[in-house]
């Protein structure tokens, strides 16, 4: 018999969970998130934040449907007699199609100055982390104040060298500069320390692999979602990227995409017509991005739950 006040032990030895109001008041929360306000806040935020944020893409999507006319005479935010196929096709035939070459210059800027920044900070990020040798933190340092450089402060000084060299008004011009990336370094190194595990390493060099074998078959493939997050961020710079192609272009067969349209914009005074050509001309340069971080945010997601389940 058990005195009164003493809670009675079961037979496997655990006390009966109280059910007075003592032990109403000490049994834990439940979980499933916070107060219900809480998250209608948080919905409301987001909600505010979407709208921001979708509102111009919103207005390219029906401005590109527009005559240059009703650009300017009709509600914005409204369709008004919609001939979207008709007025993107003038826009890919106008000057013999030297948008279409001003696209395809912004995918070779893009495309190739992104992958190869994002495999020279893989290996430099790589380095940085896994390896020991004098002056890696000056190095590193050196590197991090990169980040707080402008781009814009340096397109001078670049031009200026690249003239000395006879590279100025090239495609190379815009695409060695493109593949210089101080954050992604960065990047790369902080993500190498954490997902790349030296136990592994060390079992892969004790089967004989050499240090490039384990850095392209083992370190690559760890560091994923970081190498998808300095792509696309190095892709959406590149892309973007406008004072450097007018500081280092005088060729309007070289101009990028956001170059040309800025041409266009110039004349549109005179030939009212490239105001509708500019706003269709921006809405297909975004389309790339918006298929870009469509196809590529699953590897985000994959590391995000990487080492989330407990071997």
């Amino acid at each position: 018999m058990s005195m009164q006040g003493t809670p009675e032990i079961p037979a496997d030895g655990a006390p009966e969970p109280r059910t007075g109001p003592e032990g109403r008041s000490r049994r834990r929360a439940p979980r499933g998130g916070g107060p219900l306000r809480y998250r209608i806040i948080t919905a409301s935020l987001l909600a505010v934040a979407a709208v921001y944020f979708l509102t111009p893409v919103y207005w390219l999507i029906v401005s590109a449907t527009k005559s240059s006319s009703d650009l300017f005479g009709t509600f914005g935010f409204w369709f008004s007699d919609p001939h979207p196929i008709d007025y993107l096709h003038r826009v890919l035939t106008y000057d013999d199609g030297i948008y279409v070459r001003w696209f395809a210059n912004s995918l070779m800027y893009a495309g190739i100055g992104a992958l190869a920044a994002t495999l020279l900070s893989a290996a430099a990020g790589y380095a940085l982390a896994k390896f020991r040798f004098p002056g890696r933190e000056g190095i590193f340092n050196v590197i991090l104040a990169g980040v707080l450089i402008p781009g814009t402060a340096l397109a001078l000084p670049l031009y200026l060298l690249f003239s000395k060299i006879g590279l100025a008004n090239t495609y190379w011009a815009v695409l060695i500069p493109s593949v210089v990336s101080p954050f992604g370094v960065y990047l790369c190194r902080i993500y190498a320390a954490a997902a790349v595990p030296d136990s592994l390493l060390e079992a892969a060099r004790i089967d004989g692999a050499g240090e490039a074998r384990i850095f392209s078959t083992l370190g690559l493939r760890l560091m994923t979602p970081a190498l998808v997050t300095v792509f696309l961020f190095q892709f959406v710079h590149i892309w973007n990227n406008f004072f450097l192609p007018l500081v280092m272009l005088s060729d309007s067969d070289l101009y990028p995409i956001q170059l040309g349209l800025t041409a266009w914009q110039g004349y549109a005074d005179r030939q009212p017509e490239l105001y509708q050509y500019t706003v269709g001309g921006a809405f297909l340069s975004v389309l790339p991005l918006m298929v870009l971080m469509g196809v590529l945010q699953r590897y985000w997601r994959t590391g995000l739950t990487e080492g989330s389940v407990k071997a």
